[in-house]
């Protein structure tokens, strides 16, 4: 195994080492984490709409542990497909307006069990330079052609659909919201080339679903192209504060991925406590719309705080606001120095991110007040300053 220590010696010489911290929750304190018995505002957090410690939720679960034991012993397709499921999904199909949703554990196995059922040898995958890893792994393990468009650029797109027009199937796969630069996809541009191409679209919602939309439903909904989405994807562990992911879309597509999605088939179902959870979360999100308007005002101020101080803070209004440095190095010094200053906001490297890129990933939350952000873009201007990040 000394192979192993050699390269990890080259990742620590390039700044690229990573390692566990623990961080706890802070009793009292939504918004907060601790880590080496330090108090932090917890800028960092994918908890967008606050529900990661809602009572209600909890209640839900607990209600559901002691009812039904703590795991399902087994795949759905053997004897783990609880009555919560059914419920679930029913009320997951109406939430997006589609006819049929189907749960997975997480969104990373969402996104390899679509793909590797969509797709395969003969089958070209369009994706998007910047799209999340779990998309990527799930093209590779399809055996389909990976084609990968720069990033939003729809004119790149449509010469890479042209040229493989005459491909078996063909799938395009974006984020809707990109987890490491906080943009949105050009969705309507994907939904018309789609058509033109009699392509298949795959829209992932990992970090839009419950933050835009009248009830949460997502960007595609919010910009009215639901109905253009072949494939729609979301995940539980985000805004719904819980964990898990689901896939809506026709009911065709919903057996198809019963039958052949290969992270349904062969693992273990969802502890029925689980389930409860992410149902009432559903309710919340839907419900509690004053968590969005909290959000996306927070979002507007931080943003524009930041670009106050000087930062180049890029476009869009998600609650994902990076600050790319660029070095390595100096993102960790800034994520250090950050801590100190009493705020949890990780350094984002290489592979996550393109190299050269490393950065600050803000991420905000609706249980963060405007007093908390206020101060801490001015704690970050400081820390900004003091190492060089900002010129004087």
């Amino acid at each position: 195994m000394k192979w192993i220590e050699d390269e990890l010696r080259k990742l620590e010489d390039r700044s690229l080492n990573r390692s566990l911290q623990i961080s706890a929750t802070v009793s009292g304190h939504q918004g907060y984490v601790l880590r080496r018995q330090k108090t932090l505002l917890d800028l960092s957090s994918n908890d967008y709409l606050g529900l990661a410690r809602h009572p209600a939720i909890a209640a839900a679960m607990t209600q559901a542990l002691l009812a039904e034991g703590t795991g399902s012993g087994a795949s759905r397709l053997i004897t783990g497909n609880r009555p919560p499921y059914g419920r679930l999904e029913d009320a997951l199909a109406a939430w997006q307006q589609s006819e049929a949703a189907l749960v997975f554990a997480n969104g990373y196995m969402a996104n390899l069990g679509v793909i590797q059922a969509l797709a395969g040898r003969g089958d070209v995958v369009f994706s998007d330079r910047l799209n999340h890893a779990s998309i990527v792994d799930g093209i590779g393990l399809s055996r389909a052609e990976h084609v990968r468009y720069r990033h939003n650029d729809m004119e790149h797109l449509r010469l890479l659909l042209y040229k493989h027009r005459d491909a078996g199937r063909k799938l395009i796969v974006t984020d809707a919201v990109f987890s490491m630069d906080g943009d949105q996809a050009p969705l309507a541009e994907l939904v018309a080339l789609k058509r033109e191409y009699g392509a298949i679209l795959m829209v992932d919602e990992a970090h839009s679903g419950g933050v835009y939309g009248a009830r949460g439903e997502g960007l595609c909904h919010a910009l009215g192209l639901q109905s253009g989405v072949d494939v729609h994807v979301g995940t539980f562990s985000k805004a719904f504060g819980v964990y898990g992911a689901y896939v809506s879309g026709s009911r065709t597509l919903i057996r198809w991925l019963v039958n052949k999605a290969r992270p349904v088939i062969y693992s273990t179902a969802l502890p029925p406590s689980v389930i409860a959870g992410i149902t009432e979360a559903l309710n919340l999100v839907q419900t509690e719309r004053h968590r969005r308007e909290r959000l996306a005002a927070s979002s507007r101020q931080f943003r524009s705080s930041l670009r106050m101080a000087g930062f180049q803070v890029g476009p869009g209004d998600s609650p994902i606001v990076p600050v790319v440095v660029g070095d390595n190095a100096t993102a960790l010094r800034f994520s250090s120095a950050l801590e100190a200053e009493g705020i949890a906001a990780v350094a984002v490297r290489p592979p996550t991110v393109p190299d050269g890129t490393a950065r600050i990933r803000f991420s905000l939350s609706a249980a963060h007040t405007p007093d908390d952000l206020a101060d801490a873009a001015n704690r970050i201007e400081r820390v900004a300053l003091r190492l060089g990040v900002l010129a004087q």
